[in-house]
């Protein structure tokens, strides 16, 4: 009984310290898989439940942060590079699943988490695939604990390499899975970089939509598609937080605020998501879709990386 109390009080105090902005999105994500790995979660159902609201409300507050004629833009200039390497990343993904023997739903999650904008897409395919928790929660885990790695490793290969910095706001929003790590990795190089590198993930996110579709017909499931609305609500902040403050000036700060309250929802979603991943959720599962997620992701972030460095891919 004092077991179970001690474990529901370090619950609470996760979220609390995560929502909180004391600690950055890698240490959320460190403090739930230690508090999922080492302690008995009683309330896995409920913590998955609130990350996949959490995650999708998080990214439509991002959206009041955004410029819509930047993102605009961004997904302009980029939509044929976009196209090729969502292509890419998705091929690449599925022939490394079937190599590995990785089950097929679990594959394409990992895939479309590579390919887009990792949770995001993860939680608006989950339902268009049919996907079980156990599938859901060891993909979005793959992809976070991905983004905790290129959260602190991006930056120093950026320097060591003297990208600018649009190539590197660029390339992080290419080969990182998620908004919020996007966000992290762009801040830490410079205001140019987090600008650059938030309006291209954002704009790429928008592939989530015809991509939920086409996966849709293809698997001709009977089953309801529930399709990613978030994404839309994202586009009518951004939409607001364009144009609103230019004909009533008091809502720039609210729409700040907003801004601000999405990247905690996203550092509290890292901490729920570490929570999810326990023991028995490995052993039934297996190192083999973190293989597959490693592998594919080694490969588009040094491809991409290249391509910037040489000039084959720019803004």
């Amino acid at each position: 009984m004092l077991e179970s109390m001690s474990a529901r009080n370090l619950f609470y105090i996760g979220i609390i310290v995560s929502a909180s902005g004391l600690i950055g999105p890698p240490f959320a994500l460190a403090a739930g898989l230690v508090f999922g790995l080492t302690t008995v979660h009683h309330f896995h159902v409920e913590s998955r439940q609130l990350s996949k609201f959490l995650l999708q409300a998080a990214v439509v507050c991002l959206g009041f942060g955004m410029n819509l004629q930047e993102v605009v833009h961004a997904g302009r200039s980029g939509f044929l590079y976009t196209a090729i390497s969502i292509t890419f990343a998705l091929s690449l993904g599925v022939l490394l699943g079937k190599m590995l023997k990785v089950g097929k739903t679990q594959s394409l999650l990992i895939s479309f988490g590579t390919a887009i904008c990792g949770g995001s897409a993860i939680a608006a395919m989950g339902p268009v695939l049919e996907a079980n928790e156990e599938e859901m929660a060891v993909s979005m885990g793959t992809v976070f604990v991905l983004n905790s790695v290129a959260l602190l490793l991006f930056p120093f290969i950026g320097l060591a390499m003297h990208l600018s910095q649009t190539q590197f706001g660029l390339w992080a929003a290419l080969a990182i899975h998620d908004t919020s790590s996007v966000v992290g990795a762009g801040a830490k190089y410079g205001a140019t970089a987090l600008a650059v590198g938030t309006t291209v993930k954002l704009a790429r996110a928008l592939w989530i939509v015809p991509l939920a579709i086409a996966t849709a017909m293809l698997k001709k499931s009977k089953a309801k598609v529930h399709w990613p609305w978030f994404i839309l609500y994202f586009c009518a902040a951004a939409v607001l937080a364009s144009y609103a403050p230019r004909y009533v000036p008091q809502t720039a700060g609210l729409f700040a605020a907003l801004n601000k309250l999405g990247r905690s929802g996203l550092t509290v979603v890292l901490f729920l998501i570490g929570t999810g991943i326990t023991r028995s959720t490995l052993r039934e599962v297996g190192v083999r879709p973190l293989v597959q997620g490693v592998a594919l992701w080694v490969v588009v972030a040094s491809l991409s990386l290249w391509a910037i460095h040489v000039g084959w891919i720019a803004l």
